[in-house]
């Protein structure tokens, strides 16, 4: 079985994978995982393997940043070369990046099935490119595990059998609502968190007393008038009700602050002391903020997750989200870059102490149930078959 990664999500989403393949079908799969080099920045990558107990790549393909066509096209050209020596039974492939995108085409073109984890996710904005690569993978793929009950039904309104019976194949593809592997990792590295995490310390913060914040879509790190008012949005509320924000800026943001604002806005920004702007960090600091903030303001989809799993209210940067169970729930409030829907939003989660955070998400054994559908539905028949 192959494994493909590319983005810091993915990396993370899949030592929940690896790990039960370790503990419990090291006999049955064998992992080979494929890092297509999409993040490249260390901190954004290579020591997530280390710390979340991910084996070591066996290829990485070093595709770096291009435009999407030019980053998908580099990988789909060698990820053939690297299936052509594997042979694999399968392709595992998480969430809707680029490298999902490579991954399945290029498989399900060579006639591998294809493993999709968080399939049937939709945000309905076709302007996104992930929307893109998630409903392209979605429909080339053998097995999509699905997290929530809302992707489920947004795979039947595309004419998926969700009742489907096996032998499973590209044309008789089976969907299974499994629960989020991200839930599993929560449960698992929360408590190592705890002990080895000292960001907390490091920063100077107290529990439930700052505002955690990321941002990296390009729909707001490439508009001016976004990222201004997502800064403004912070600034304010910052100096008004006198609390920290955390934030833990993309690369690709920082670069973008820099081109896009005025010096003097950008400057009120690097000076204000309430503002607590810093490289990114490794996953166990990342759990510790989620876990100990007050709120967590973001334009990330795995986040404005976390942000439930740890019972935390989300401010969400976007005009959607794919995860509607948190607005329908209660907990979290989409604002796009809005400032005064992003500070009503603050006012409104600030007073608020009655939020209810009932499971949606799963059991916490996610990995394990996906692990048990690939080997009985895909590795056992091909074996047999061979």
């Amino acid at each position: 079985m192959v494994t493909i990664v590319g983005a810091r999500p993915q990396i993370i989403k899949a030592a929940a994978l690896s790990r039960v393949i370790k503990n419990s079908f090291s006999n049955q799969i064998e992992e080979v995982i494929v890092h297509t080099g999409q993040h490249y920045d260390e901190n954004m990558s290579a020591v997530f393997f280390d710390e979340l107990e991910i084996p070591k790549e066996k290829y990485n393909l070093g595709v770096g940043s291009q435009t999407h066509a030019q980053q998908t096209a580099m990988m789909i050209t060698e990820l053939e070369k690297v299936l052509l020596i594997e042979k694999p039974h399968a392709v595992v492939v998480y969430g809707d990046t680029n490298s999902t995108l490579a991954a399945a085409l290029t498989a399900s073109k060579m006639f591998i099935p294809v493993v999709h984890i968080e399939a049937g996710l939709r945000s309905f904005n076709k302007k996104m490119p992930e929307e893109i690569n998630r409903i392209c993978c979605d429909h080339v793929s053998t097995l999509l595990f699905v997290p929530t009950v809302t992707a489920v039904k947004n795979l039947t309104k595309e004419n998926f059998a969700v009742n489907a019976k096996p032998p499973f194949t590209i044309d008789n593809p089976a969907v299974f609502h499994c629960g989020d592997v991200m839930f599993d990792n929560s449960i698992y590295f929360k408590e190592k968190a705890e002990s080895q995490s000292t960001i907390i310390k490091q920063l100077g913060i107290s529990k439930d007393n700052f505002v955690l914040v990321t941002i990296h879509r390009d729909s707001n790190t490439d508009n001016t008038v976004n990222l201004t008012n997502i800064f403004k949005s912070i600034v304010e509320i910052a100096e008004e009700r006198e609390i920290d924000f955390v934030i833990p800026l993309h690369p690709r943001t920082r670069k973008m602050m820099e081109s896009l604002f005025s010096k003097s806005f950008f400057n009120k920004i690097k000076d204000n002391k309430r503002l607590k702007i810093i490289l990114p960090i490794p996953f166990l600091d990342i759990i510790a903020l989620e876990a100990n903030c007050k709120l967590i303001i973001t334009d990330s989809g795995g986040v404005q997750k976390e942000s439930y799993f740890f019972k935390k209210p989300c401010i969400i940067l976007r005009n959607e989200t794919e995860w509607i169970e948190l607005v329908k729930q209660g907990t979290a409030k989409i604002c796009g870059a809005n400032k005064t829907k992003i500070k009503n939003a603050f006012t409104f989660f600030n007073s608020k102490t009655d939020l209810q955070f009932p499971s949606i998400f799963g059991d916490g054994n996610a990995a394990e149930f996906i692990c048990k559908q690939i080997v009985s539905n895909i590795v056992a028949p091909q074996i047999h078959n061979s």
